[in-house]
């Protein structure tokens, strides 16, 4: 009887993960995400909205911005290294301005993010005034609806 009874709660598990697993929406949640990620760029960002964005990535999250991050490796503190990071950075910029190019996904696993951003503002380590326009293209992979690594290049 036990096997029986754990056969079938398997079963239901694993329907049930199927099923969310089918609700999951990547084109939407691309979408989501370059939202939540432009909101932190943005002159009058706030902690809030650093928040929002880390809301959906894993704990572990690895990322890696050529030539800046060289290192994709997951670390149990990846959220917490990507906030402090961020806010560091928070309200460094006067000007933000970003259009979404592309989203491509690769079932529910990985999408592609194609964008154009404009920006200034002054540098926080060196008080510098800096400006600059690129496309970038940021490739998620995504575990149970959360971004586990961010790979971010410059395609201009």
């Amino acid at each position: 009887m036990n096997k029986i009874f754990l056969f079938v709660v398997a079963v239901l598990l694993s329907a049930a993960s199927s099923a969310k697993e089918s609700e999951f929406d990547a084109e939407k949640f691309a979408n989501e995400y370059f939202q939540a990620f432009v909101a932190t760029q943005t002159p009058d960002a706030k902690p809030e909205d650093i928040e929002n964005y880390l809301s959906l990535l894993k704990d572990d999250v690895g990322s890696q911005h050529i030539p800046f991050d060289t290192d994709d490796s997951r670390k149990p503190d990846g959220k917490a290294r990507m906030r402090k990071g961020m806010t560091y950075y928070l309200g460094s910029h006067d000007k933000y301005k970003a259009e979404l190019l592309d989203v491509v996904t690769f079932g529910k696993n990985g999408m592609a993010i194609r964008y154009a951003q404009e920006a200034s503002g002054f540098h926080p380590d060196s008080g510098k005034y800096n400006s600059y326009s690129n496309q970038l293209l940021v490739v998620l992979e995504v575990e149970e609806g959360k971004v586990g690594v961010i790979r971010i290049y410059n395609v201009q």
